[in-house]
């Protein structure tokens, strides 16, 4: 998968239709999951049970003033920056660790590329196309066919949202304007908002242009009293390989 080097490999974890809706992100946050206590997300520990040498441990550090410093898993680090009025400036560095297909190890890019074509009730998106390139032996080239992203989510609210506050990405989303009338606004920025989940991804199930089942990923999560993933084993299964792997993660947050 492509590695993002902006502010955008942050904002694609993203919200809603391109109805009339101009409510900021952070209004549909709190009218799809009422009041939700703050945790700020300290690291995500991923434990493969293929192989350990795809184990990563995501660590966020803070500023003493509670602003998203850094997102690093060692390898690859992301750094905030911020004006002097504590508003997001820039991101720097190389790191896309809260992108959700990389979270997730997913094959496909369905939530930096997508056009969402059907939300659940809550304002997720519930149904993603993109575009994946097939071998055409007839043709001896590469074609484009329209492929699909079916999610499902908890009845719980996104865990990352207060995190992705803290690093000034929601205020960023907040000032989008769902509205084709308004000026024109940065594309990716947009698409970031338009995918934003509400509530916790459990499922995707890919389809391809046939509608065949081609891969599935499965998140069951362990949840705290506040209704924030403690821990979790993820399952994603390839059905045109046979291939199924499964690996565990562990979240932590600031006391």
């Amino acid at each position: 998968m492509k590695k993002q080097k902006s502010l955008v490999a942050l904002l694609f974890i993203s919200l809603f239709t391109l109805s009339c809706s101009e409510d900021s992100a952070t209004d549909e946050f709190n009218d799809a999951n009422g009041n939700v206590q703050v945790k700020l997300i300290e690291s995500i520990s991923f434990v493969s049970a293929q192989d350990s040498q795809e184990n990563k441990n995501i660590l966020f550090s803070y500023t003493s003033n509670g602003l998203l410093n850094t997102i690093t898993d060692g390898i690859e680090t992301s750094i905030f920056v911020y004006d002097n009025n504590n508003d997001l400036s820039n991101i720097t560095g190389e790191g896309d660790n809260l992108n959700i297909e990389e979270l997730y190890e997913s094959p496909y890019d369905a939530f930096e590329t997508g056009e969402v074509i059907e939300y659940d009730d809550n304002g997720n998106p519930r149904k993603i196309e993109f575009y994946e390139e097939e071998y055409d032996s007839n043709s001896n080239s590469n074609i484009t066919k329209v492929y699909t992203a079916e999610v499902s989510y908890d009845d719980t609210h996104n865990p990352y949202f207060y995190t992705l506050e803290a690093g000034g990405i929601i205020e960023v989303l907040d000032g989008v304007q769902l509205n084709f009338s308004m000026n024109p606004q940065i594309p990716e920025i947009v698409q970031a908002r338009l995918l934003f989940p509400l509530n916790n991804l459990s499922q995707i199930i890919y389809k391809n242009e046939e509608g065949e089942i081609i891969y599935t990923i499965n998140a069951n999560y362990v949840y705290d009293n506040e209704n924030y993933p403690t821990s979790a084993t993820i399952t994603s299964i390839s059905v045109e390989n046979s291939e199924q792997s499964t690996y565990s993660a562990i979240f932590e947050y600031v006391d």
